[in-house]
C-alpha cells in the first residue's frame, strides 16, 4: 500500500468532515516508546515517522527549520528530533532529559510516543514513560550493536510488563546497508532476550536520518523482506494484552444524590461487567449482585475495561472510596503487606523506619518499608544485597501498610498490581512499585486485629522486625495485646 492511501486523509477534512472525525473516533490506541542508548537517534525517529507520515503541521515545519540552523546536528538537511526535544538543554546538549509525548495517527490506529531518556541517571523518566506502554521501540546503533544501555532499557520495559519489543536497528546507512550487521546485531539481542523470557520480538533496520524502512520501504536494502517500522506499529496485535478473566472495579465515589439511589462510581480496571453479576466488595467480603451499570448516556447491559461507570447493587452495602468490587469467582488479595519490585524517584534514599504514605489502586493508606531483598543491577541484572535504594535504583521490597488494601500481582494485572509510594510532608511521588507477591507470613494477624493497626503500631512492627527477626507472629501479636 502507498503512504499517499494508508496516511494522508487531508482531503477527506476538506470535502467532508463528519466522516474525517467519524473516521477517528473509534480507532483503537496503541501507547508505545522508544528508547535506547544515548545519540541512537530515537527523536529523530520520532520526528520522521511524524514528517514521514504527514503529521507535522507547516508552521511546526517552519519552526523546526529555523532552529535547524541554530541547534541541529544534520547540517543543512532539517533536524527532525527538534519536534520531540523542546526544552532548551536538550537542544543544546543534544540529549533528551525529560519525556517527551507525541500524537499522531494512521487510518488504521492513533498512537501516544513517549520518548524517555538514554543516560542512566534519568532511569527514573524512562520508567515513568514505560509505565503506561504497551510496546516499546528500542533503538541499537548500528555501529555499536548491543550495548549495556540496550540490555537496561530491555529489563525496565519487561519489569514493567511491556509485552511487545520492537527492536530498530539504526543507522544503517553509515554502515553501507550491511545485511550482516544487521543479522549479528539480531543475533546478540535475541540471545539476550532468552533470558529475559520476552515472547514477542521483532527486528527492522532503519535509517532514521534517511527515512529507510521507518514509513516507507527502503531500496537500499532488499535483502530484507520484513515490515517497515510503521507497518509493525499499526499491525502488532495488542487486543488480547489486558485481562479479561478478572474483573476490578476500584470504587472511586459514592453517589447518593437521595434516599432510592446509591450508586459506586468509577472506571472499570480490568474484566467484563455485566448485569446480575454475583460480586464480592473488597477488603469487607461482603456479597451482592449487579442491579445496574449507569452512565450519563444511559443504562448498559456490560461494561469494559476502561468504561466509567457507575453500579448499584440489589442490596445497601456500606462501601467506600478505596473498596473494590470484584467477581465472587475470581477474587484478588487482601493483605497489609506485600513484596514488590521498586523504582526510587527521589534523592533521599528508601529505608525502614521512616513512614510514608502508599497509593494502591485509588486505596491511600501509610506504612512503613520492612526490608530490601536485594537491589538489582540494571546493567547486569545481578542482584545485590542492601538495605536502602538510592536514587534511579531498582529492587525488591518488602512493605508493611496500617491497614487492608486489595491488589493482585503486577504480571497477572497491571491496574491493580501497581502502586506509587508519597512523601508524607511534600505530597510528591517519592517511589513506584510493582507488586510481585503476598508476605509469607502476612496473616500473622486476622484481618479484624490488622484494621485497627495504628500508624504507631506498623512503625513497631517494623521496628521489631529489624532488631528482633526471629521473632513469630504470636510473638508480636501478644506484644500488641499488652501495650
Amino acid at each position: 500500500m502507498s503512504t499517499e492511501n494508508n496516511y494522508q486523509t487531508d482531503s477527506l477534512i476538506a470535502t467532508d468532515i463528519d466522516a474525517y472525525l467519524k473516521l477517528h473516533e473509534n480507532k483503537e490506541i496503541l501507547r508505545f516508546l522508544t528508547c535506547g542508548n544515548v545519540d541512537d537517534g530515537k527523536s529523530t525517529l520520532i520526528g520522521r515517522l511524524l514528517y514521514d507520515s504527514k503529521m507535522i503541521y507547516e508552521d511546526q515545519l517552519e519552526s523546526i527549520t529555523k532552529d535547524s540552523v541554530k541547534s541541529g546536528t544534520t547540517g543543512e538537511t532539517v533536524d527532525l528530533a527538534l519536534l520531540v526535544d523542546g526544552l532548551q538543554a536538550e537542544r543544546e546538549q543534544g540529549i533528551t532529559i525529560d519525556v517527551a509525548y507525541r500524537y499522531f495517527s494512521t487510518t488504521k490506529r492513533k498512537f501516544i510516543i513517549a520518548d524517555t531518556p538514554g543516560h542512566e541517571q534519568y532511569t527514573r523518566n524512562m520508567a515513568t514513560g514505560a509505565s503506561n506502554c504497551q510496546l516499546a521501540v528500542i533503538l541499537i546503533d548500528a555501529r555499536y550493536g548491543v550495548q549495556t544501555q540496550t540490555r537496561r532499557h530491555s529489563f525496565i520495559a519487561n519489569l514493567l510488563g511491556i509485552k511487545h519489543i520492537v527492536v530498530a536497528i539504526n543507522k544503517m546507512d553509515i554502515k553501507d546497508y550491511s545485511e550482516q550487521v544487521y543479522n549479528d546485531i539480531r543475533k546478540d539481542y535475541t540471545e539476550f532476550a532468552r533470558e529475559l523470557e520476552m515472547s514477542d520480538v521483532h527486528f527492522v533496520p532503519i535509517s532514521a536520518l534517511k527515512g529507510d524502512n521507518v514509513v516507507n520501504r527502503s531500496d537500499n536494502m532488499p535483502w530484507y523482506r520484513g515490515a517497515t517500522l510503521m507497518a509493525l506499529l499499526d499491525y502488532i496485535e495488542i487486543s488480547r494484552d489486558e485481562n479479561s478473566d478478572d474483573m476490578r472495579f476500584p470504587v472511586q465515589y459514592v453517589n447518593r444524590p437521595n434516599l432510592d439511589f446509591r450508586g459506586y462510581c468509577g472506571t472499570l480496571a480490568s474484566g467484563v461487567l455485566k448485569l446480575g453479576d454475583d460480586v464480592t466488595i473488597l477488603p469487607s467480603g461482603v456479597k451482592s449482585k449487579v442491579k445496574a451499570l449507569v452512565t450519563y448516556e444511559g443504562d448498559l447491559d456490560y461494561a469494559i475495561a476502561g468504561e466509567a461507570i457507575t453500579v448499584t447493587l440489589e442490596d445497601e452495602i456500606d462501601a467506600s472510596r478505596g473498596d473494590m468490587i470484584v467477581h465472587q469467582n475470581h477474587q484478588p488479595h487482601v493483605a497489609r503487606q506485600f513484596k514488590a519490585t521498586v523504582v526510587w524517584m527521589t534523592e533521599k534514599p528508601l529505608n525502614s523506619g521512616k513512614q510514608y504514605n502508599f497509593k494502591v489502586g485509588v486505596s491511600e493508606s501509610a506504612g512503613v518499608l520492612t526490608r530490601v531483598d536485594n537491589q538489582i543491577d540494571v546493567n547486569t541484572l545481578v542482584e545485590n544485597d542492601a538495605n536502602e535504594l538510592k536514587l534511579n535504583e531498582i529492587g525488591q521490597c518488602e512493605f508493611s501498610l496500617n491497614k487492608s488494601v486489595v491488589f493482585d500481582a503486577y504480571k497477572r494485572n497491571q491496574s491493580t498490581g501497581s502502586f506509587i509510594i508519597i512523601d508524607r510532608l511534600t505530597n510528591v511521588t517519592i517511589g513506584a512499585g510493582m507488586i510481585t507477591e503476598v508476605v509469607a507470613d502476612s496473616q500473622r494477624l486476622s484481618v479484624s486485629e490488622s484494621e485497627s493497626f495504628s500508624e504507631f503500631e506498623v512503625e513497631l512492627n517494623a521496628l521489631i522486625r529489624e532488631y528482633f527477626p526471629h521473632w513469630g507472629a504470636n510473638d508480636l501479636a501478644e506484644l500488641l495485646k499488652r501495650k
